[in-house]
């Protein structure tokens, strides 16, 4: 079976592609990563040595063209010495404190089991972001919940359009296809994008509204 070129990718060449994408991922160590591909729907499974190892193999896999849906079944199997929660706790709490776009006191942190919950309220969703990044990448971790949310804001009458302006601004991005709906201070986009850094991008769009705060990504990925 064959493809035209704006089809969807054969499951075995999307597979394919994802292996080679995963492979060439400095970050991954692909010989321990197994990838099954149905109809776009791409899952992962295996074991890798870091949560910024799984993270990396997640961000791979949705980079590659014809990929719809991701699936991730990987665990993360620390290979190192001894890390005890405290030892995540202290570190994360110094990677926090370190991070100037995050707000000194902000945010807090539980850790059970390797894994780290964030909770707070900050401005603006980037600072929600930064602070899941900088503890993401700790030794030891085995997972990041952020539950960080955002401090009330006002809305305002023109949300909708300045929202629909951003995403129009993003040259990767086919504005017309994208659908934008605000209820308050919330925003729901649903539509069709090509791929998943579309996707992404159009949701980054939407949060860096003044009067947004929250954002419901509901776009459809379809490639051409």
């Amino acid at each position: 079976m064959t493809a035209s070129a704006n089809g969807p990718r054969p499951d075995h060449d999307l597979q394919q592609a994802v292996l080679n994408e995963l492979d060439w991922t400095p970050e991954v160590d692909a010989s321990h990563i197994g990838v099954a591909a149905m109809s776009g729907a791409v899952t992962l499974t295996g074991e890798v040595p870091t949560y910024s190892a799984l993270l990396a193999a997640r961000k791979a896999a949705l980079r590659v063209r014809g990929v719809t849906a991701l699936a991730d079944e990987l665990t993360v199997h620390y290979l190192g010495g001894p890390v005890t929660d405290t030892d995540i706790a202290e570190a994360a709490l110094s990677a926090l404190r370190a991070n100037a776009v995050v707000p000194e006191g902000a945010v807090t942190l539980e850790v059970r089991n390797h894994a780290i919950t964030l909770t707070g309220n900050v401005d603006w969703n980037y600072e929600r972001e930064a602070a899941a990044h900088a503890v993401e990448h700790l030794r030891g971790v085995r997972s990041v919940q952020n539950l960080i949310t955002l401090k009330g804001r006002a809305s305002a009458f023109d949300t909708k359009t300045r929202v629909k302006n951003a995403i129009a601004r993003q040259a990767a991005l086919d504005a017309d296809r994208i659908v934008v709906a605000v209820d308050g201070t919330e925003v729901t986009l649903t539509g069709r994008v090509a791929s998943w850094n579309e996707r992404r991008a159009a949701g980054k769009a939407a949060w860096s509204s003044p009067h947004v705060s929250a954002v419901h990504n509901q776009l459809d990925v379809r490639p051409e």
